[in-house]
């Protein structure tokens, strides 16, 4: 079985292309089992200042006290889950929203409650649940919120939840879905790199602004054991025919 994991940030749910979903449809035609995780930054934003409730960040890791955690949790699996659902339901995919918290899903502990709150990193995933929702030919779409033994619901980074499902269920690849079609150098798409290049691009100021939280996400996801990455766009057909449309990452230096 060749599974893949796609994150949707949650600044590119409104952008999603009808070619987008073209592209998961060529995927399954092609063996591949998508399983989607998806964030909701901007969504989660509106609604705290809605609650007058100040955002806060520490090493770029949202603060989240327990009234930011209901917001968290509210936005997360009552709209940004639900739309993203409906949209490959439109697209003509068959897909299930899945709370990261539920069945054990996501198992997680705490990062550092002092400094961060009801934050959390993965301590495991459960597999069997994700493959038992595969094999009945339903997309997974998972919200990154996890939670502990006891039962504690905990915000977690939806890369770093991303890289954790695809480490525990062996995907092929870790896509993270973007507003851009791939690492631009010089106005031309670079279809394969390293983290090696990727570190030598952003000191040669090639890899700037919102490009830089881009890649180092995705050197994130292979720190984490991921074989490969790739940043690819939600507008475009990123997978049609056999081949791909962004730029992949490796840890392995390539051969020029």
């Amino acid at each position: 079985m060749k599974s893949i994991v796609l994150k949707c940030g949650g600044s590119v749910l409104d952008e999603l292309s009808p070619a987008f979903f073209e592209a998961i449809h060529s995927l399954k035609k092609n063996g591949y089992k998508p399983v989607i995780v998806h964030g909701g930054g901007p969504a989660i934003n509106t609604m705290l200042d809605l609650y007058k409730i100040d955002s806060k960040f520490h090493n770029g890791l949202r603060v989240t006290c327990d009234k930011t955690m209901e917001v968290v949790e509210m936005v997360l699996s009552g709209k940004t889950n639900r739309q993203l659902v409906s949209l490959l339901a439109e697209g003509g995919l068959n897909a299930i929203g899945l709370n990261g918290s539920d069945g054990g899903c996501l198992v997680a502990d705490f990062i550092n409650k002092e400094d961060l709150g009801f934050v959390g990193t993965v301590t495991m995933v459960n597999k069997e649940i994700i493959n038992k929702l595969i094999d009945s030919d339903l997309i997974p779409v998972i919200t990154p919120i996890g939670a502990t033994e006891d039962g504690e619901r905990l915000n977690i980074n939806a890369d770093y939840a991303a890289a954790a499902v695809a480490k525990a269920i062996d995907a092929e690849r870790c896509i993270f879905v973007t507003n851009v079609e791939g690492i631009l150098i010089n106005g031309e798409l670079i279809e394969e790199t390293s983290t090696t290049e990727i570190q030598e691009y952003i000191s040669d100021g090639h890899i700037y602004g919102g490009m830089i939280p881009k890649v180092e996400s995705a050197i994130s996801a292979l720190d984490k054991g991921i074989n490969q990455v790739m940043i690819v766009s939600g507008k475009k057909a990123f997978y049609q025919q056999g081949g791909w449309t962004g730029t992949a990452i490796t840890n392995k230096e390539r051969v020029k």
